[in-house]
């Protein structure tokens, strides 16, 4: 198999095996005009399988989100060929905009104008709360 490296853009590295696709919608890659290359089950030393994402412009992605579909995965910036970025993502402490209460007493059910604010109330387990009506947010 070949794929070309990339000048400028993103390697999104260690994704969970199979779960490529998902972030790929989330991202809204599709609506891209530039390379974007998915590549599936990679053996992975760590991992055993893995899943790799190379988008060959320098967008602006939103880490948080990232964060919070797969945390561990890598990001790697890259320009003029060379990696000059990498970081390591985790769960946000915040979500702003990424997922919305389904407790129908909310005030953000009312005032649809708030934005959709959570936090991170338990990293062990990847527990999210509404700021607003302390409601637990389901996991994707």
């Amino acid at each position: 198999m070949n794929v070309d490296s990339i000048r400028n853009g993103y390697v999104i590295d260690h994704i969970k095996a199979g779960t490529s696709m998902k972030l790929y919608h989330f991202l809204n890659l599709e609506k891209l005009d530039c390379g974007v290359a998915i590549i599936k089950n990679v053996q992975s030393g760590k991992s055993g399988k893995k899943d790799i994402i190379k988008i060959d412009s320098l967008i602006e992605l939103n880490l948080d989100v990232l964060g919070y579909l797969d945390p561990g995965i890598t990001v790697n910036m890259v320009k003029d060929g060379e990696i000059i970025e990498k970081r390591k993502l985790q769960l946000p402490d915040e979500l702003n905009g990424v997922i919305s209460c389904k407790n129908p007493r909310c005030i953000t059910s009312v005032e649809q104008e708030l934005p959709q604010r959570f936090k991170l109330t338990d990293p062990e387990n990847g527990v999210y709360r509404c700021i607003y009506c302390e409601a637990k947010a389901e996991h994707n």
